[in-house]
């Protein structure tokens, strides 16, 4: 029988044989896609490739992907346990072409998988396609012999799948497997039909082959791509011939664990519900933290902590009055670290994470009940049927008391909840959906500009080993159009090479001039997209395309962010010498007055802890140790031990900045060449912001003196007062 972890290397293997370049599965944390809450399917890590903002040195690619889907518009929360295929927490097997093959390659890589590999019957197998794709029904009963009365057209809703609104879109052949009549849920059982129990949908290939305006026009593009997804754990459950992905060796053994820790066996029908729920969100909980997601009270924080307590509540009711969930963290663990060897690495912190949230909750379940019953009481009094939004938030704001549970001891006491009036009042306390559109109005633009640049030759960066250069404009740009040439006006600029850095990683973006022979560019910020360096500012005077020009970086303020970046390394390494191995960067802001760095432990730091860390990162600044930067494949940086950092995007070649045997990281900002050039290291503070995240500031260098300088001046102004 297979296993599942047979089946995702032989899928990946396959592919790898057909020309496709195995890509590591992204992080659950969407990296530069603020219209995500989730990764969500295996084609987010490479929508900037299909939109043309972004380019690989490889055409075709393979990848098993992480996925969650419990928040925004894919949310499979209230489902998870009540069928047997729905989860928070799942892997999207896919392959994908960039421009390279189209359908019928994809029709016969899939079903030459299916039938040949894992050995599927063709017998079992339908095929639906969209109702007015006549290429693609041509193509199925040419490479699989598929009988045309099993190949079923479908709808727009079924079969056409669009990226947004707007944009790459296109056809899809879904590959459904008949489980059997014995499945079936009438004598008209078909698909399209009904969603029965029968049909399960195995593979959806996506054709992408249109770009749709914003009037809802399609227009051929110039290179179609595929973009295909099956779930591990459907293919799973057929090969292993299991009427449910919890019936599969993905979920039996943390199964069994919840077995232990309650005392009772698991019942595959509904009784079995809470054994499911908890066993998918288990797998949800241990991945989103290992992913850098914490529990807190909105956005993906708060979905986590919703999944989570979700899952303590289930344990309530199968009789658990204590933290549990965090034991199964180990179980599952050891189900999927031969794909994700990270899980071993993080899975102390996981428990932890885990274990104090639960201790959280069973405190806030106590304190809250008793407000619960007051309200409760009071409704009843009222003869109302409803309780009122104001109630409900005041007992999430106040209490911590999430609102799906509100709803369940409401209807156990038959009671509703007026949710209405509980959104109207979230929303007067968040902007989260405000921030949200700035976000997609800011991939909007860059999607824009980079279809203005996109015949363009890709900007070479100089700045690594000089601060001014001379190059030409190879384009001008005012209010999203290219222009030929311009008077004194707010522009974006780009040359064919820059000594400017762009905004990225955490580091801010070089400001300094830009001279040309009739004008000047004041340059205040830089930034990149996909291949191009965008140099901003007020033009004063004149510059025309094809001119040359001499750009010169702002040297002070180049060094005292330099100096920041190689001490924030510094930082990294000394807190996880002091704190342990679990403190991971989870952000920073290097600047060129101070640094902010934000990273996870779940306890304040002491103030001997800050003192050893702060002598730590001194030492080494005073040991003047040489910081050597070097170029290597992403493979060769972890072999060396390079350490990736959480939400950054790497590509196949990347740059290894060392600090001797102290610090090795994968990083593509600005540094000293020697630790001795930072001169001195000051922690200004540290604190929380928020559940297992802390934030230190500090600043190095002529800050770090100024600071003394002030404190010294203070003492001698408080010594007069007193003297």
């Amino acid at each position: 029988m297979w296993t599942s972890s047979e089946i995702r290397k032989q899928f990946l293997e396959y592919f790898q044989q057909k020309g496709h370049t195995i890509v590591e599965s992204s992080s659950l944390v969407p990296i530069d896609d603020p219209t995500l809450l989730f990764t969500n399917a295996g084609m987010n890590q490479f929508k900037d490739v299909f939109l043309g903002i972004d380019k690989r040195n490889y055409v075709r690619a393979t990848t098993s992907q992480k996925c969650v889907r419990a928040g925004g518009k894919h949310n499979d929360l209230d489902t998870v346990g009540r069928t047997p295929r729905h989860h928070t927490f799942f892997e999207m097997l896919g392959n994908f072409s960039f421009g390279d093959y189209f359908k019928r390659e994809a029709i016969t890589y899939a079903w030459e998988f299916l039938t040949e590999v894992v050995k599927l019957s063709p017998e079992r197998l339908w095929i639906t396609i969209y109702k007015d794709d006549d290429e693609a029904a041509e193509i199925w009963p040419q490479v699989t012999n598929v009988p045309p009365e099993k190949i079923i057209r479908l709808g727009e809703a079924d079969n056409f799948w669009s990226m947004g609104d707007t944009g790459p879109c296109g056809p899809c052949s879904e590959i459904m497997y008949d489980r059997g009549v014995e499945y079936a849920c009438s004598e008209d059982c078909a698909i399209g039909v009904c969603d029965c129990n029968r049909w399960l949908e195995i593979w959806n290939l996506v054709f992408m082959q249109y770009n749709r305006d914003e009037e809802g026009n399609l227009t051929p593009l110039p290179r179609p791509s595929i973009d295909t997804g099956m779930g591990l754990e459907r293919l799973t459950s057929v090969l292993q011939g299991k009427d449910s992905n919890f019936d599969t060796d993905l979920f039996i053994p943390i199964i069994k664990q919840i077995e232990k820790l309650t005392g009772k066996v698991y019942d595959p029908g509904d009784a079995g519900f809470p054994f499911r729920v908890i066993a998918d969100h288990s797998r949800a909980c241990t991945f989103l933290i290992a992913d850098g997601v914490l529990p807190s009270n909105d956005g993906r924080g708060y979905v986590l902590r919703r999944i989570l307590r979700r899952a303590v509540r289930f344990g309530k009711v199968l009789g658990i009055e204590e933290p549990f969930l965090y034991k199964n963290v180990d179980v599952v663990s050891d189900i999927m670290s031969e794909a994700y060897p990270d899980l071993l690495k993080k899975s102390d912190f996981v428990r932890d994470v885990i274990r104090m949230e639960e201790e959280r909750f069973f405190v806030t379940l106590h304190e809250g009940m008793r407000k619960v019953e007051e309200i409760l009481l009071r409704t009843r009094q009222q003869g109302a049927e409803l309780i009122s939004g104001e109630d409900a938030f005041m007992m999430y704001d106040t209490y911590g008391f999430p609102l799906d549970l509100m709803e369940d001891v409401a209807s156990e006491n038959g009671f509703e909840v007026d949710t209405e009036g509980f959104e109207k009042m979230m929303e007067q306390q968040r902007d989260r959906a405000r921030n949200a559109n700035k976000g997609e109005n800011a991939f909007a633009q860059d999607r824009i500009l980079a279809e203005l640049l996109a015949e363009l030759p890709a900007t070479i960066f100089s700045g690594y080993n000089q601060l001014e250069d001379q190059s030409q404009v190879i384009a001008l740009l005012v209010d999203n159009e290219k222009v030929n040439e311009v008077w004194a006006k707010e522009i974006i600029l780009v040359t064919a090479a820059t000594p400017f850095y762009a905004q990225s990683g955490g580091q801010i973006a070089d400001i300094g001039i830009i001279k040309g022979q009739n004008g000047t560019l004041n340059v205040t910020q830089v930034h990149k997209i996909a291949e191009w360096i965008l140099h901003y500012g007020k033009l004063d005077g004149k510059m025309a395309v094809g001119e040359q020009v001499t750009l010169t970086v702002d040297k002070q303020r180049r060094l005292d962010t330099a100096r920041n970046h190689t001490a924030t390394h510094l930082l990294h390494r000394a807190l996880r010498q002091v704190l342990g191995e679990h403190a991971q960067q989870k952000g920073s802001l290097v600047e060129p007055e101070r640094l902010r760095f934000d990273f996870s432990h779940l306890a304040a730091v002491t103030e001997e802890e800050l003192c050893e860390i702060e002598n730590l990162v001194n030492e080494a600044i005073w040991s003047m140790h040489d910081v050597s930067k070097v170029v290597k494949s992403l493979d060769e940086a972890r072999d060396m031990g390079a350490v990736a950092l959480f939400g950054e995007k790497y590509g196949d070649q990347v740059r290894v900045v060392s600090v001797d045997d102290i610090s090795m990281e994968l990083c593509g900002g600005t540094h000293v060449n020697n630790t001795g050039e930072i001169g001195l290291f000051k922690l200004l503070s540290e604190g929380s912001v928020g559940s297992g995240l802390r934030r230190i500031e500090a600043v190095t260098g002529r800050y770090a003196l100024d600071y003394f300088n002030a404190v010294e001046k203070e003492l001698k102004s408080i010594a007069a007062v007193l003297r």
